[in-house]
């Protein structure tokens, strides 16, 4: 299963202990899916970890490990054309990925996004939905 993680996931994943963002980041490092990555994400994450209002909750060194895995990742992808149907253009990459990669699932935590629901045929999915489905229940919201 190719998966997309929005950074926003990811940085959540990072903050709290546990959670359905948390349990999506460990589903990752054991092989659960495949990430689908690509360069432009990963100057997002290293640019949003960054900011001041993030930077006291995020564990010390678990950025750069979280950059390195992601430089690792199945899928990494360098050249995107833009999809032009996000909300928000800052997110049109997001939807540039999943049509390159053909991935089934993109997870994240911005809820205009979520508005799009399926872009090819990849689901447009909630964290708390996709870490259901990781462990085969159904989510009672979104």
């Amino acid at each position: 299963m190719l998966v997309i993680v929005d950074t926003n996931v990811l940085l959540s994943g990072l903050q709290a202990g546990s959670g359905p963002p948390a349990k999506i980041l460990d589903a990752w490092r054991e092989g659960r899916f495949q990430l689908v990555t690509s360069v432009e994400q990963i100057e997002e994450f290293r640019r949003a970890a960054r900011y001041p209002r993030l930077r006291p909750y995020l564990p010390r060194g678990a950025v750069g490990r979280v950059v390195n895995e992601l430089r690792k990742a199945e899928v990494l992808l360098e050249r995107l054309r833009r999809a032009g149907d996000a909300p928000d253009p800052g997110d049109d990459y997001l939807l540039a990925m999943a049509i390159a990669a053909g991935a089934d699932y993109l997870v994240t935590g911005d809820k205009p996004l979520l508005t799009v629901q399926k872009t090819g045929h990849t689901k447009l999915v909630s964290a708390r939905r996709f870490a259901a489905l990781l462990i085969g229940r159904t989510p009672k919201d979104g």
